[in-house]
């Protein structure tokens, strides 16, 4: 399709001699970086070669459909069930469990072999089912999109499905509207919008058709509307600049598409061990298969069934399966203490975190605008609670006050409730609402909290407010006497006031007490609102701009409105100061606001505020810096967000990201742990996170950060309980071949100990209660390995001494003459209750295990109990004898292993001792 293009010069009135192109057909390249908030109304008209009155025609909108698509976004790509399936078994411990399988059957152990893909086909499923959905964040956001958009269209207004919308399309917006598509602004009538999901902005915005500056960040284009935001308040028209995923929501999606997942540190670290563990396998496997060959007189299929056997003994096969069901129990923990969790894998993460990034609207704080401060003339006032919901004392000078006898502060509120167009109400979950604009909402909880709900004086007149007045006033008919009631811009009501009301009566007004007043509420973060009123005469049935001047405005003083911190989050931050965790704040809003609520909550520790600004002016290197100096961050937009994870992933801390909004999602996707809000957050940001809080609250992540910490120490509590076993089985099996004795334990056999031990003990400490101190340790370093120098000590030392006692079991049973089967049986209950007492040692990391909750994990005892069934089965149960090759033995018999067992359980427990000593 050609372009044309027509230059033309357009009258300077409007323009200022600008020249322009007039494209009957619009190309990419000619808009793709435009700034329409900082183009005059007549500029973006001709930019976009349309017109407000008439708008486009219908082969217009059919062309520029097909250079710039529909207004939707790109379907994202989507994982089949088989796909999400298959990726379950791509571990390098289940595909050494899929090779035990194999070694099985080959050796014709059937029965082994269903077992072994038993294990590996429930791992598989537990993960596939706690994954559930896959992340497809592109189809939340499609949801925020508007079905319908009403436009005008060769002279008439016509409603339309949002996805044909086209760049030069006017759109009608009205309260309760969704945004359908990016738009300019032209005309506004009282024109409000709630933007919090996309700029992190408290409160709605009000929206004017003039210019604003080429560089304003987004929050401050307030000539803009984007898709997907809320309508609030008035009606508006606008032409559309952006659809599809050109809009600043789908800026979003492309991020969040170019944005590179972050494998969870434990499944980083179980891959490496994995690894290390096959290749050490094979190495060990091979070395032991040529000495015997070479310096033993094995036969070549001996050498062969006992490499299998040294192979499946060094295979840890439970492993996998007691990890997933560990991650599974955390799962259930963590969703009794609010947070869901979406892939198993995350559970623990949130154990190592080092920097929470937490949003500040809705996370940190509440969302509900609440007025906290009331200054008069003469008083300053604080007012308790928070939010919409009106319960809360009013406090002068520390003490409860009589709003009768307040005369200033009561004619005060009178004044914001009658001047006042929004309403609370009690929802149907019981929590309080607004209807109508935040900052109202908060005013009318004001009043509900003062006694005066029931003041609702007759409305004879109103002037609504505009941005070019910056004030509401009400006409109202009280009793027999009529007032005027004013509210708006401190600066603008306090210019219209001659006279300040005290408890005494008028006098003239202060300006420069208001002034500093005005300054120290400001300094709190707090929005101010002023108010004013003039008793008139009842004649008086209208109200314009020359009845407020001829009439004496008295200024009754000024309203501090603030998004309050959540009461829990101050709890919250504190602990997370005690586990070594640091707090960002990350929002939209502007930076006093930000500063005031960082140093009320303790993170903002009295540096500067960073501005989105500031960031797109330092390089990477210089934002590495930045981010490990300083805590909150103001005017940001969705790409300084991501930039903020990313560059604290660069100084190799292990970032966690809060957030409830739709700018949140690419940050939550590139976080090592992104962290959404279950209440108030968008489908976005819950498909972009892996963690979601079922109550949007702060402390619930600190919840998780216990519960996460603890589920990591019981995974090394289970991997250095399960290694000693196959590290002693392998040495019985190597000193035997090394010797050039017969095997003391047979592969089958093996496989029984791994199996039973896994499934009863090692599943019993995947409950294990939390450790008293978890809270108070450092968060582990993102490289530190998941088994360190001491874990790899204990291993060795409990897998020679096991081996050692096993060994001696079996030649003690062979030196009292009886057959290989009784022998190999003596062996294999030695090796099954050495590892009983020692799981009594796993229960605790390094400190001792002989303590006052030696007994607090029930668990423990039924797992016990458990395996001495499944052993007693073993040794008696005739199939038991036929398939494992056993034999019943005497009760005299039974001494060797349990006087074998409490010595290892001794000896444990003074080397756990001795080592803490000395480390």
């Amino acid at each position: 399709m050609k372009t044309i293009i027509i230059k033309a010069s357009i009258n300077t009135s409007t323009t200022k001699g600008k020249e322009y192109y007039l494209m009957a057909e619009l190309k990419e390249e000619n808009i793709k970086d435009e700034k329409w908030h900082s183009l005059d109304v007549a500029s973006v008209e001709k930019g976009l070669n349309t017109s407000i009155e008439t708008g486009l025609a219908e082969d217009v909108v059919k062309n520029r459909l097909e250079e710039f698509g529909e207004n939707k976004l790109p379907e994202g790509k989507k994982r089949s069930a088989l796909m999400r399936l298959l990726v379950q078994f791509h571990n390098v411990l289940i595909y050494l469990l899929i090779v035990a399988a194999v070694v099985t059957a080959f050796m014709n152990h059937w029965v082994d072999t269903f077992v072994i893909l038993a294990v590996v086909i429930v791992n598989a499923i537990i993960g596939f089912v706690q994954e559930g959905r896959a992340e497809e964040a592109l189809e939340g956001i499609k949801k925020m999109l508007s079905l319908e958009a009403l436009v005008i269209r060769d002279s008439n207004r016509q409603k339309i499905n949002a996805e044909e919308l086209v760049l030069g399309d006017i759109v009608i917006l009205s309260s309760g509207d969704k945004v359908p598509a990016d738009v300019r602004i032209v005309k506004a009538k009282n024109f409000r919008v709630e933007e919090s999901p996309l700029t992190g902005e408290s409160t709605d915005v009000k929206k004017i058709t003039d210019t604003v500056n080429e560089d304003v960040v987004l929050g401050d284009r307030k000539n803009m509307a984007y898709s997907g935001t809320l309508v609030t308040y008035g009606e508006a028209t606008g032409i559309v600049v952006a659809t599809g995923q050109r809009t600043e929501i789908g800026k979003i999606t492309q991020m969040m598409d170019e944005v590179e997942e972050i494998t969870t540190p434990l499944l980083q670290k179980i891959d490496r061990f994995g690894k290390i563990l096959s290749v050490f396998i094979i190495v060990i496997a091979v070395t032991f298969f040529a000495f015997g060959y070479y310096f033993r007189d094995y036969t070549y299929v001996e050498l062969f069934m006992a490499s299998i056997g040294l192979v499946v003994a060094s295979i840890p096969e439970g492993l996998p399966a007691i990890m997933t069901i560990t991650l599974a129990i955390g799962v259930q923990q963590m969703a009794k203490r609010n947070a869901i969790i979406r892939r198993l894998p995350s559970v623990e993460t949130l154990g190592s975190v080092k920097v929470i990034c937490s949003d500040k609207t809705g996370t940190l704080t509440r969302n509900e605008m609440t007025a906290k401060t009331i200054v008069t003339a003469e008083q300053r006032y604080e007012i308790e609670g928070s939010g919409y919901k009106p319960e809360g004392m009013i406090y002068k000078n520390d003490e409860q006050i009589d709003i009768n006898r307040e005369t200033v502060f009561k004619k005060l509120v009178q004044c914001v409730r009658a001047c006042n167009d929004s309403q609370i109400k009690k929802a149907e979950d019981r929590e309080w609402k607004v209807v109508g604009t935040a900052t109202e909402g908060a005013l009318q909880t004001l009043s509900y909290k003062a006694g005066l709900k029931d003041y609702n004086p007759k409305r004879v007149d109103s002037i609504p407010f505009e941005s070019d007045n910056k004030y509401m006033a009400t006409l109202n008919q009280d009793e027999d006497n009529n007032y005027i009631f004013l509210k708006g811009a401190p600066e603008r009501i306090i210019d219209m006031c001659s006279k300040q009301l005290t408890q005494d009566g008028e006098q003239e007004i202060d300006h420069e007490y208001w002034k500093k007043q005005m300054e120290s509420i400001a300094s709190q973060g707090e929005r101010l609102m002023a108010a004013a009123y003039a008793k008139v005469d009842g004649s008086i049935d209208n109200l314009n701009e020359n009845e407020l001047k001829n009439n004496n405005l008295i200024f009754l003083g000024l309203i501090g409105i603030i998004d309050p911190p959540r009461d829990e989050a101050f709890t919250s931050i504190e602990e997370c100061k005690k586990a070594g965790i640091r707090v960002i704040m990350i929002t939209g809003d502007h930076a006093i606001t930000a500063q005031a609520i960082a140093n009320k909550l303790g993170i903002g520790e009295n540096k500067d505020v960073v501005m989105g600004s500031e960031i797109e002016k330092l390089d990477d290197e210089e934002l590495k810096k930045v981010v490990m100096t300083h805590n909150v961050f103001a005017r940001t937009d969705p790409a300084h967000k991501l930039r903020l994870v990313k560059a604290l992933q660069a100084n190799n801390e292990l970032c966690a990201m809060t957030g409830d909004g739709v700018n949140d999602a690419p940050a939550l996707k590139r976080a090592n742990m992104g962290i959404a809000m279950g209440i108030k957050g968008t489908e976005v940001s819950k498909d972009a996170s892996e963690i979601i809080l079922t109550d949007d609250n702060f402390a619930s992540i600190v919840n998780a950060v216990e519960e996460g910490r603890t589920v990591y120490d019981n995974i090394r509590k289970t991997i250095l309980f399960l290694l000693p076993t196959n590290g002693a089985e392998a040495l019985v099996l190597m000193g035997a071949v090394l010797i050039g004795v017969t095997l003391p334990i047979t592969p089958v056999q093996i496989l029984w100990v791994n199996m039973v031990t896994a499934v009863t003990l090692a599943l019993a400490l995947s409950v294990e209660p939390m450790e008293k101190k978890v809270m108070q340790l450092p968060p582990r370093e993102p490289d530190e390995p998941i088994l360190g120098g001491y874990f790899l000590w204990r291993i060795t030392f409990v897998s020679i001494l096991v081996a050692g006692l096993t060994a001696l079991a079996y030649s003690y049973s062979l030196m009292g003459g009886n057959d290989i089967d009784t022998n190999r049986t003596i062996a294999v209950n030695m090796l099954v209750a050495a590892q009983l007492f020692y799981l009594f040692n796993s229960k605790k990391l390094n400190e001792t295990s002989i303590s006052n909750d030696f007994f607090n994990n029930k668990y423990v005892f039924v797992a016990v109990a458990v395996l001495i069934a499944l052993q007693l089965m073993f040794t008696y149960a005739p199939f038991m004898n036929t398939l494992f090759g056993t034999a019943p033995l005497t009760a005299h018999a039974w001494l060797i292993p349990l006087i074998g067992g409490l010595f290892v359980f001794f000896i444990v427990e003074a080397e756990k001792y001795i080592m803490r000593k000395i480390l």
